[in-house]
């Protein structure tokens, strides 16, 4: 099967509104599932708040001091806002090979190939959503957030990556229901990047995550 050629390639400047980012990849799966557009990786951040995937427990909102959204994702719950870049990344898997394990490990490769470009080695760890890394004092702290679905085989969602957030905003949830663990960010690990540089990053790792992602014949 030929490959799609690559995807179109967005960023947005300022905060977008969450709930027009739903309908706005809501509308782009079905155009991308009709064939009347092509492929997207939306770049973007958002004011802060809070999201609930489809596993999200009550009782793990401690403190609901930003909007909350449900989001249809999966996972629980999550933080989004200023100095977080997100990702949101929708590609057509009946083109790219129908296996959402598969997707969702490439996402997280990608991620953590884009961490080493800024100089930073992270990891997955077993039996926990995200990606991980240690913090100054040498506890492992979750650095990145992974959340996907997927609807008529293309993918909505995608990943979140701590460049400069304020880390104090996630003590208003369990973050993906894991509370043991703390969360980081590149600025706390003194890694003084720009979402200029991050997204450069990314789009450097690129390659190496679609190529992952090739439909066998």
């Amino acid at each position: 099967m030929t490959p799609p050629p690559p995807p179109e390639w967005t960023v947005s400047s300022g905060h977008t509104d969450y709930e027009t980012a739903l309908l706005d990849m809501e509308s782009r799966a079905a155009a991308i599932h009709a064939g009347e557009a092509g492929e997207r990786i939306w770049l973007l951040e958002h004011p802060p708040l809070y999201t609930a995937g489809t596993s999200a427990d009550p009782a793990e909102l401690l403190d609901p001091r930003f909007p909350v959204y449900d989001a249809g994702r999966g996972g629980r719950y999550t933080y989004h806002g200023p100095g977080q870049r997100v990702g949101y990344v929708q590609l057509d898997l009946s083109r790219r090979g129908r296996d959402v394990r598969a997707y969702v490990s490439a996402l997280e490769g990608w991620v953590i190939d884009t961490l080493a470009l800024l100089g930073v080695e992270s990891r997955r760890a077993e039996g926990r959503i995200g990606i991980w890394t240690d913090d100054p004092h040498g506890r492992e702290a979750k650095i990145g957030a992974i959340g996907v679905r997927v609807k008529r085989w293309v993918t909505m969602h995608g990943f979140s990556l701590n460049v400069a957030p304020d880390l104090s905003h996630f003590g208003g949830i369990v973050p993906c229901g894991i509370a043991e663990f703390p969360v980081t960010s590149l600025a706390a690990l003194d890694k003084q990047a720009s979402f200029a540089d991050v997204d450069a990053a990314l789009a450097a790792s690129l390659p190496a995550f679609l190529d992952k992602l090739r439909a066998k014949d």
